[in-house]
């Protein structure tokens, strides 16, 4: 599209402020994490008209930044974390404690005195949030690639929290907790000053306007979220079931405890997000869940009827001499390829709804359903639990064969038939167990999946959470995506590690992390969107009209992996037979809706498929916050507003991000980077370094070590459901790769046959075995490795045995002779690098703290805030936090991670020091000279103090 002249008196009015920014170089240096912008938002109505242009300009701003910064290499790591913190006022005689609406006020206090104190050796940098009561704080200057600089993170995030002490009032305090236990149970009462219930931004029945951050971007945020969707958000949290818990009297069925998840040792699974139609039946005061013994309870689909993996489709073209269909590049866009389904193959895709008649497949092709009389159909759906038979169909990952000789056709195509459950309309996964509960809300024993819920209804609920995220720069765009995949595998992993969300809105919740609520709090698609009936659709300036079917909220897993994979056939010929620009990842196994234009326009631009899908992707929503004057006047060549406005509202468990540009020579390099955003928050600076550590710790393992994580999507996005659930860190499952490194030549991928380089360490065989794979330590012109490369294939393995449902301790400590363990794999990167003995030691440390946690030894915080509010005294069981409890564990909060209190259970034998007030900011070695009185009162103090008189 054409670009317009950037608009220079808007411009001046208009201040681009960058949250979360480093503002000091470092080598030319600075992370941006965010995007603040001041001016004047428009209303929902108003922005309707600009929602089309926008997206269209966001993706030519995509393409000329791509363009421009496609080759940039060589960056070294640079990296940094973001914590959120909450304000809090404590009143000892009421014994109530309430949010304190002052996070603008203490944020600048904050940043005056850093800017007093800039060029000092440690500086922090303070940044709004989306709650009047809330603070975000990183570290002034990134940290680099060399170890010393593990040692600063907590350093630093000791400092900010010193540091925050000086700003506030003497009864405030400001724990690093995830949530305010209170928020929205005490109506106006809930915060200092009040405030009134309700308001035209978020017209919620539990919290008022004014509590929201006063900046434009937030409140608009919140309207708009409410206004698209058509209604408010509906966010419902399975409730804890504690002995008195008034919800569950008349709960009548066997199955269930109070401290079971859904009985004995199941995970009960909270399917955030899916939740319509339970809804539209039980009211918002009741979920339905889900319980998991087995890898295939997460297949069974909910009541919403959502796929939770891509259909499989039997090709069968009856028709005479047709063997089977051509790939099409787009629909009606012939590939004469030499992989063609035949017919007999089994395809794995997804109809669009775009283009009826065609499904768009697994490795981004597509074929018609049908013939275009609609007489002769070509694809027949088959049952998911359907696998193709022929080996090469897995490798490749389109889901068919290279060649097949004609002549096999007809055998081939008698057996599948045969074996093939042909799905019909009576035949369907359909979840069912609810379709015949009782109106009544009472709950019978057939009713093992209803809950009682917590309900919220406002953004606050979710973006008042607090986190910890970490921001990387990759040494170039390929390793950026590549780490983007890995650490999307890691992301429900390292959540349910770091669980401590089990309190909401002054009840126990029986989850014990945040993200389903942040999710459910800023999801803005419409009823058609959800798959539910919408009488308000089409709309016609909506992303897909509104009505495009759209299987997760904004907030959400990844839906996509973007490394852009090659194929290996064993040869060294990079050309690959003309499979390296498609998309073969067996992994993107679940629904991907994509904008069609936008992905046929980023492919005409010469964008590979993998990342063409994931911005595509991107673009199926609409920006939310349009502000005057900055539309039509935004540059397309130059800036990049508009990409930003979609991007950073597709809050995903990671985020890639493109370098900025540079609007001046004077503007620092940024390179690409990656995002990652699961973790939570931990109560102390100890346990937020620890886990910021081994993070980074994982990417260099990751990348020197040449390891492979991928699992299908659908088993990750089965994680994260997993990783909701109570004390998941310990009881649940997770499914992980068994095989992090490429097995042995003639290995099934799956039992006794395995032999690779970890169980050769472990039973002692000599470690020089060259594998058979003799291209995997092969790298090309740019330094990466063939292994790398081939990476998302898993070649010599079966990837439908790849994975396995792993413990947490099995995951990150090891299991067998063919998995190491995580943390044993840091342990030995750290060896590989002779890392320094004074770092050694605290990362040492840190690994077996998590460890513990891992094994069960100490506790998440979120079993153990569970456990203070259980065993309270004022607690009766009924799974209401009452003022006093949310009093005393907020103080207990605070004193944990000021050092005041040691809790065994939580930390193990490591003390925190206390954190001092006098200690926020460094003192100058003053060589000014000290008046006489002065010398003389402070000889006299000395020599008072008792060590002095002892030895006197």
């Amino acid at each position: 599209m054409p670009s317009s002249k950037h608009n220079k008196s808007s411009h001046n009015i208009i201040l681009f402020l960058f949250f979360a920014t480093f503002p000091l170089n470092c080598n030319g240096f600075s992370l941006r994490m965010g995007l603040l912008k001041v001016g004047v938002p428009k209303n929902w109505n108003d922005s309707k008209k600009d929602l089309r242009y926008i997206r269209k300009a966001g993706v030519s701003q995509f393409v000329s930044t791509y363009n421009r910064v496609k080759d940039l290499e060589g960056d070294e790591l640079l990296w940094g974390d973001e914590i959120e913190y909450g304000i809090f006022q404590l009143d000892d005689d009421s014994k109530k404690v309430r949010i304190a609406l002052r996070g603008r006020e203490v944020m600048d206090e904050l940043n005056r005195k850093e800017k007093l104190n800039e060029g000092k050796t440690e500086g922090c940098n303070f940044v709004p949030e989306y709650g009047a009561w809330m603070i975000e704080a990183i570290p002034r200057r990134p940290y680099t690639g060399y170890t010393s600089d593990l040692l600063r993170v907590e350093r630093n995030m000791r400092l900010r929290r010193t540091r925050m002490l000086t700003a506030l009032r003497k009864n405030e305090v400001a724990p690093s907790m995830s949530t305010f236990p209170l928020l929205g149970a005490m109506g106006e009462d809930g915060s200092v000053p009040p405030v009134k219930t309700g308001g035209p931004v978020t017209l919620s029945d539990y919290i008022g306007d004014g509590i929201i951050n006063p900046h434009p971007r937030f409140g608009t945020l919140s309207a708009n979220i409410r206004q698209r969707r058509g209604e408010k958000v509906s966010i419902r949290v399975p409730l804890f079931r504690d002995t008195n818990t008034p919800e569950y009297q008349d709960y009548k069925s066997l199955a269930g405890n109070t401290d079971g998840c859904c009985g004995s040792d199941r995970q009960q699974l909270w399917r955030y997000g899916k939740g319509d139609a339970s809804e539209e039946k039980y009211g918002k005061d009741f979920v339905e869940v889900g319980c998991s013994t087995s890898s295939r309870d997460e297949k069974i689909q909910d009541s919403n009827g959502d796929m939770t993996t891509l259909q499989k489709w039997l090709v069968d073209v009856q028709c005479s001499g047709c063997l089977g269909l051509f790939y099409r590049s787009a629909p009606n866009v012939i590939v004469p390829d030499a992989d063609w389904p035949r017919n007999g193959d089994i395809v794995v895709g997804y109809e669009i709804q775009d283009v009826p008649g065609w499904i768009r497949l697994q490795n981004g092709y597509y074929l018609p359903i049908r013939s275009e009389d609609k007489k002769v159909e070509f694809l027949h759906k088959v049952s998911t639990t359907t696998n193709p038979s022929n080996g090469e169909m897995r490798r490749i990952g389109s889901g068919t064969p290279l060649f097949r000789m004609a002549e096999e056709e007809e055998k081939k195509i008698a057996l599948l038939i045969e074996k093939l459950s042909i799905v019909t309309p009576t035949d369907t996964t359909h979840h069912k167990e609810s379709e015949n509960v009782s109106k009544s809300l009472s709950f019978e024993k057939k009713d093992e999946n209803f809950r009682a819920a917590i309900h919220m209804d406002a953004m606050a609920f979710g973006m008042g959470c607090c986190c910890l995220q970490i921001t990387f720069q990759a040494k170039d765009m390929d390793e950026s995506r590549f780490m983007y995949d890995q650490l999307a595998v890691m992301a429900p992993i390292m959540m349910a590690l770091t669980a401590s969300t089990p309190l909401l809105k002054g009840r126990i919740a029986d989850t014990d992390t945040r993200w389903g609520v942040i999710s459910e709090s800023v999801d803005d698609r419409t009823r058609a969107e959800r798959g539910r009936d919408d009488s308000n659709a089409p709309y016609s300036e909506y992303a897909g009209n509104g009505r495009r079917r759209i299987y997760k909220s904004r907030y959400d897993c990844i839906s996509t992996y973007i490394y852009q994979g090659v194929f290996s056939s064993g040869s060294n010929d990079d050309n690959n037979d003309g499979l390296a620009n498609r998309i073969l990842n067996t992994y993107n196994d679940i629904p991907v809706p994509i904008e069609q234009n936008t992905y046929e326009a980023l492919r005409k631009a010469g964008i590979d498929p993998a990342l063409s899908q994931h911005v595509a992707h991107l673009f199926i929503r609409d920006p939310l916050v349009i502000f005057n004057g900055a539309v039509k006047e935004v540059d397309d060549d130059v800036q990049t507003e508009h990409w930003e406005s979609i991007q950073s509202t597709n809050w995903q468990t990671v985020r890639w991000k493109p370098p900025p540009p540079r609007n001046s020579p004077n503007d620092p390099h940024i390179g690409w980077r990656t995002e990652f955003r699961s973790m939570e928050i931990q109560m102390t600076d100890f346990e937020n370094a620890a886990f910021t550590a081994f993070t980074v710790l994982l990417t260099r393992v990751i990348k020197i070590f040449d390891l492979n994580l991928y699992i299908p999507l659908s088993r990750v996005d089965s994680n994260m459901q997993r990783a909701h659930s109570r004390n998941a860190s310990v009881k649940g499952k997770f499914f992980f790769r068994r095989h992090l490194a490429p097995l042995e030549e003639s290995d099934d991928g799956y039992g006794v046959k395995y032999n690779s380089m970890f169980s050769r360490a472990v039973n002692g065989e000599n470690s020089s075995v060259q594998s058979s794979h003799k291209n995997t330590n092969e790298t090309d012109r740019n330094g990466i490795s063939r292994k790398r490369r081939t990476a998302p294939f898993a070649s010599g393995s079966d990837e439908e045995n790849s994975y396995e449902e792993m413990t947490m301790s099995e995951i990150m400590c090891g299991k067998g002779d063919y998995f190491p363990g995580l943390i044993p794999l840091v342990h030995a990167y750290l060896d590989y690098i002779n890392c320094d003995s004074i770092t050694r030691k605290r990362l040492n440390t840190y690994l077996d703290f998590i460890r513990k946690r891992a094994i069960g030894e100490l506790v998440t915080p979120a079993t153990w805030i569970r456990n203070y509010v259980r065993t309270h005294k004022a607690y009766n069981r009924d799974s209401v936090v009452t003022d006093e409890i949310a009093y005393d564990l907020v103080k207990a909060c605070t004193d944990i991670g000021l050092g005041n209190m040691h809790v065994p259970e939580l930390l193990g034998d490591v003390k925190i020091d206390p954190v001092k007030e006098e200690d926020a900011y460094e003192v100058k070695l003053d060589s000014a000279r000290a008046q006489n009185e002065c010398i003389l009162e402070l000889l006299q103090r000395y020599k008072k103090r008792d060590s002095f008189k002892a030895t006197a």
